[in-house]
């Protein structure tokens, strides 16, 4: 994600501060004058990067600050509240009401990704367990429906479109109207595009929108045109109610910081970003959680989010063989399962603290999920027994010839089987360390109900098992054990969101 550059610059200018002996206003104007580059290299439009140079200065006032105030922390304070003021327009949006027909229209010019966008945000509601649905009101570009159709249909999203009616208007009023019948919650109408801002689609999405009478508005923008965004969001918001804007593209285009804080300048609130052409490739905007992520401090809440989604609390049988240290290939195997289900690794990486979304690049977070797919591959060559033996790599080591079996079953060599049976075996010896410690299973503060001996050694046990250079990323065991306390902190009462976050 070329947003990461950004950071990444960003984060370099504010270490700068712990370099320096003495924080005076030479250091400050040197450490802003990094910042300020690196905001303008991104296509900040130049009066706003100019405005929070002069913010930052006006809250630091060495001659006024007393002694014994801890300067660097005063300064980088100062530059997130800053940063998070130029992205933040200042406005809530709108959030839909479950139980109830909530009518969502997309509009945007042709080649923002505005049909793409739909599906993925059918599918992110449809994750967290919302009626979705779409309709194809797009008449103008050929093949929009064929799109629609089959995002949709991958996605598993019920649709409505049509090959025939040429009226935009009539599909859009007969597509919201059956959903509506059907008690569908989200209904999202995808309306034609155009090359440019022309008076014929203004006036097209006016008549679908006085048709559909849509709760909301989106407005899907492509990150690429940089600050030019404002003019844009500008135009259509003074034509159509717009109450959300979706920025697209984040991912391949240096001028990513210029689109987000072009739309909020305008204040329409920023309710999602692209960061791919994937269905996962798409990330809810927090103003803080995004400032938070871009500079390497993590996003434990939208961890957590994430982690809600699967539902593993309702696993109640996993959670009583854990409590008594048990742990099967096939509990591994469900695990790998839920990590694929949580969406593309840079973005879970991106969330903890002391990681950015750029740590795991394209070509390694496919290798990982190619090998992850590997691994389940082995496992599916694996017979009940096998998959459901309380000390399954045991019962291989005892009887090699069943490593040879599933070798050759899932077609790989004998020792790729072994690995896994040695991966497995980890993790099983971590499960049954926690299964041993009494406490942790009760739920509320860990603090309160868990030797903080143990949960040292817990934590000792996790760092063996974790890629050194992942680990070194984190600060050390140090660092493992403080993203241990915020997730604990961040799940308080919740003994799901302990376990997940273990593993």
């Amino acid at each position: 994600m070329v947003l990461a550059d950004l950071g990444r610059k960003i984060t370099n200018a504010l270490r700068s501060l712990n370099n320096a002996t003495i924080i005076n206003k030479e250091v400050l104007d040197s450490m802003l004058k990094e910042i300020c580059t690196a905001l303008l290299e991104a296509d900040v439009n130049i009066k706003l990067v100019k405005q929070l140079r002069e913010n930052v200065r006006s809250v630091i006032d060495f001659d006024e600050m007393a002694a014994g105030l801890n300067k660097r922390r005063m300064i980088q304070s100062a530059v997130f509240k800053e940063l998070v003021k130029l992205v933040d327009p200042g406005v809530k949006a709108w959030q839909p009401t479950k139980g109830k027909p909530n009518v969502i229209m997309f509009v945007g010019l042709q080649g923002s990704g505005k049909t793409t966008t739909c599906t993925k945000l059918a599918y992110h509601y449809l994750k967290k367990g919302w009626k979705t649905c779409l309709v194809c009101a797009d008449t103008f570009r050929a093949g929009a429906f064929d799109q629609l159709k089959q995002n949709a249909t991958k996605a598993r999203i019920p649709f409505y479109g049509s090959y025939t009616e040429v009226d935009p208007v009539v599909i859009a009023q007969e597509g919201v109207e059956k959903f509506k019948n059907e008690g569908f919650e989200i209904i999202i109408v995808d309306t034609s595009g155009r090359h440019k801002q022309e008076d014929s689609l203004f006036e097209e999405m006016l008549q679908v929108s006085n048709a559909t009478n849509p709760d909301n508005i989106i407005f899907v923008m492509d990150a690429s045109i940089g600050q030019a965004c404002e003019a844009q969001a500008r135009a259509f918001k003074d034509k159509v109610d717009v109450g959300a804007v979706i920025v697209t593209k984040l991912d391949g285009h240096a001028k990513g910081g210029g689109a987000l804080s072009a739309v909020a300048a305008t204040q329409s609130p920023i309710i999602f970003i692209g960061t791919g052409e994937h269905i996962d490739d798409f990330e809810p905007f927090k103003v803080k959680p995004f400032v938070s992520k871009l500079l390497g401090m993590g996003d434990i809440e939208g961890l957590i989010d994430k982690v809600n989604e699967l539902k593993l609390d309702d696993n109640e049988e996993l959670i009583e063989k854990l409590k008594h240290g048990e742990f099967t290939l096939r509990d591994m195997y469900e695990q790998f399962q839920n990590i694929m289900k949580m969406g593309p690794f840079s973005q879970i990486m991106g969330m903890i603290p002391g990681f950015s979304s750029d740590f795991m690049t394209k070509g390694n977070e496919q290798e990982s999920m190619a090998r992850l797919k590997k691994l389940m591959t082995i496992m599916d060559s694996m017979n009940d027994r096998e998959l459901d033996h309380r000390e399954g790599a045991k019962l291989f080591s005892r009887q090699p010839g069943r490593i040879t079996r599933v070798a050759r079953g899932a077609g790989v060599a004998t020792r790729d089987v072994q690995e896994l049976l040695s991966q497995y075996t980890k993790f099983a010896a971590m499960v049954k360390k926690m299964g041993g410690i009494k406490g942790l299973f009760k739920g509320g503060d860990i603090a309160k109900n868990v030797n903080s001996v143990q949960i040292n050694k817990l934590n000792q046990q996790m760092a063996k098992m974790m890629d050194p250079r992942v680990l070194q990323q984190m600060g050390g065991i140090s660092g493992l054990q403080s993203m241990m306390r915020q997730l604990q902190g961040a799940a308080s009462n919740n003994l799901g969101h302990v376990m997940r976050s273990g593993k």
